[in-house]
């Protein structure tokens, strides 16, 4: 019988501002997480995704490469980032071919919402469980399968 490969989760080549604070266990690498930003247990980060300051991702949080989340945002339990949207069938093995996603300021995520290569614009809320497939002009509240605007922010 074969023995596995095994490979450590921790923290690895990230460049961190002052005062981030980091509940373990994590896999955070490659990536830059500004001052005062909270990350979670169970979250991972990968390469080249930036986090604003004051910023907090909460636990089983996945966020893929490429994207980038402004200051002062919230990112509920277990939300899931995808750059990579399978257009040919499979992984695409291309990062260049990977969506880039963009948090403005001030975006509140709610719980299991998954978030496809978007930009979503400041002041945004997205309830628990959206899915959000296209971009986010108009500060307000977005909800549901795909994420619909239900309520705009005066």
């Amino acid at each position: 019988m074969a023995e596995p490969t095994y490979l450590d989760s921790g923290i690895r080549e990230m460049q961190f501002g002052q005062g981030v604070k980091i509940v373990r266990p994590v896999n955070l690498y490659g990536s830059y997480i500004d001052d005062e930003a909270f990350i979670g247990p169970f979250v991972e980060i990968q390469r080249h995704v930036s986090i604003g300051k004051r910023s907090r991702i909460q636990s089983h949080t996945f966020i893929c490469e490429y994207v980038t989340i402004g200051e002062d945002c919230f990112i509920g339990h277990g939300v899931m980032f995808a750059n990579d949207l399978f257009r040919t069938g499979a992984p695409n093995p291309d990062p260049d071919a990977w969506g880039r996603t963009r948090i403005a300021d001030r975006v509140t995520i709610g719980s299991h919402a998954t978030i496809l290569p978007v930009n979503i614009c400041s002041g945004a809320v997205i309830g628990a469980g959206a899915v959000v497939t296209r971009d986010i002009e108009i500060p307000g509240t977005y909800a549901g399968n795909p994420a619909r605007l239900i309520r705009v922010f005066e």
